[in-house]
């Protein structure tokens, strides 16, 4: 999907999505269950360093993701920060009231965000839409039917703002031949949804047809790729349980806030 931007390629490329799948939903229900601010905060630095060094992209492009992940996290926990309890006040307006206990219980939810998000970022920049669905059919017995439907429907979507493109600017050249009237407020729209809609329904029965005649059907079928497991894939589940061990470590060593449970209501 982002091969355009890639540098270079990690182990990370070579890991079955299975396996990366489920990590991320077992790192999901781990991190639910940590509620120490300082384990949280060195776990989520951790999976932030290995997705700049394992995932092989521009690094203007991952920082460019990073940025809207940080973002959108402090935004998620704005409500808990303006809005949680606490006794130890740190600025008030009108029903604003920032406390203490607010502020890191809103941070700690912000880091947990981020930490799933930097990994789903990793998976998205180490994975390859073909094989994604190539390993579903052969390993979990997802129906050939339905898989190269999905992937068909995925590969649409460039076709897609393609055909977008394009109607836009030939519309602005036949634009400057009528008057203005003829294509303001909701008829502008509807010269843009309706040819996109008739085009893509064609596209899309064409393409129907041409699966249909070439054997796209539940039953045995042979694959041109392959996406087996590989010793990359124990060695993914290492990194993982090493980031979660030394960061368990690190707040134990070298504590930065002391916070041992955020959901405590008095934190001192």
């Amino acid at each position: 999907m982002f091969d355009m931007w890639k540098k270079h390629h990690s182990f990370m490329d070579d890991v079955n999505i299975i396996t990366k799948l489920g990590i991320a939903v077992l790192l999901f229900f781990f991190i639910i269950f940590v509620h120490q601010f300082d384990y949280m905060l060195y776990i989520m630095c951790l999976m932030l360093a290995v997705l700049f060094i394992f995932n092989g992209m521009q690094f203007k492009i991952t920082f460019v993701f990073f940025t809207f992940t940080i973002l959108f996290s402090l935004v998620s926990a704005l409500f808990m920060i303006f809005y949680g309890d606490g006794t130890h006040t740190l600025f008030k307006l009108g029903f604003i009231q920032i406390t203490t206990e607010s502020l890191f219980r809103g941070l700690h939810l912000a880091m947990r965000t981020s930490t799933i998000s930097f990994f789903g970022i990793l998976i998205a920049f180490t994975s390859q839409i073909v094989l994604i669905f190539y390993s579903l059919m052969q390993h979990l017995k997802v129906k050939p039917k339905v898989a190269y439907a999905f992937m068909a429907a995925i590969r649409m979507v460039p076709l897609m703002i393609i055909s977008f493109l394009q109607l836009r600017k030939s519309l602005k050249m036949r634009y400057q031949l009528i008057s203005g009237q003829n294509y303001r407020g909701l008829k502008r729209l509807k010269h843009l949804i309706i040819p996109l809609l008739s085009q893509n329904i064609r596209k899309a029965h064409q393409l129907s047809v041409a699966m249909e005649k070439k054997g796209f059907k539940d039953g045995p079928r042979t694959y041109y790729y392959h996406a087996p497991f590989s010793y990359k894939d124990i060695l993914l589940i290492i990194v993982i349980g090493l980031i979660l061990i030394s960061a368990y470590y690190l707040a134990q060593y070298f504590p930065i806030t002391g916070i041992d449970d955020v959901r405590i209501t008095n934190i001192y």
